[in-house]
């Protein structure tokens, strides 16, 4: 008889505790710890145009854009990432056994696809991050083609998708912001 290798559960204090000291950036997901692949230097760029447009788009509105550096925790599925950028809106609201800065409430998140990420990017972190009460919209930048994807939270709760391609722009309603394609992948060698 074989039997199957018994994987730790690891809790999520022992998470934080390895993350505490480790070179890289690791996600913990139902008790697993996964390690997140480095970006591109095409993909860190495609972050921080997004980024920038952003910043630039929310003049005085009381919201704070941050880069990957920050951890958000997503309570109803016990997802602790670090998303490519993220805008919280009013007081970060700390997940509380986070020692470090661990944000329970964004209002906008944005991820970059790679070859690694794009499908859990589009599926299953999509769903994940859907949960979060404070989400009003889930931005995706491709790194296939010039792309840009907002997932929109309506006031009844809904969802909707809204896509803009090479020559167009969509808006992020919940922060009164429009990204220009053009603009985003203005230096990208990516057509």
């Amino acid at each position: 008889m074989i039997r199957g290798r018994r994987h730790h559960r690891y809790t999520y204090a022992e998470y934080v505790g390895l993350e505490r000291d480790s070179p890289t950036k690791h996600e913990f997901f139902d008790g697993e710890i996964y390690a997140m692949a480095g970006g591109s230097e095409e993909h860190s760029a495609l972050a921080v145009e997004v980024i920038v447009a952003l910043r630039n788009g929310l003049g005085d509105q009381p919201c704070r854009v941050h880069s990957s550096d920050l951890r958000v925790y997503v309570e109803a599925v016990g997802l602790a990432t670090f998303p490519d950028g993220s805008v919280i809106c009013g007081p970060l609201v700390q997940h509380g056994p986070s020692p470090d800065a661990t944000a329970l409430n964004p209002t906008l998140l944005l991820e970059v696809t790679s070859d690694s990420s794009e499908e859990y990017d589009t599926g299953g972190k999509l769903e994940c991050y859907l949960t979060i009460p404070s989400l009003r919209d889930y931005v995706i930048v491709s790194h296939r083609e010039r792309r840009i994807t907002v997932h929109q939270r309506a006031g009844d709760g809904s969802w909707t998708t809204r896509v803009a391609i090479d020559g167009g722009q969509v808006r992020v309603e919940s922060l009164r912001v429009d990204l220009v394609v053009d603009v985003i992948y203005r230096a990208s060698s990516i057509r």
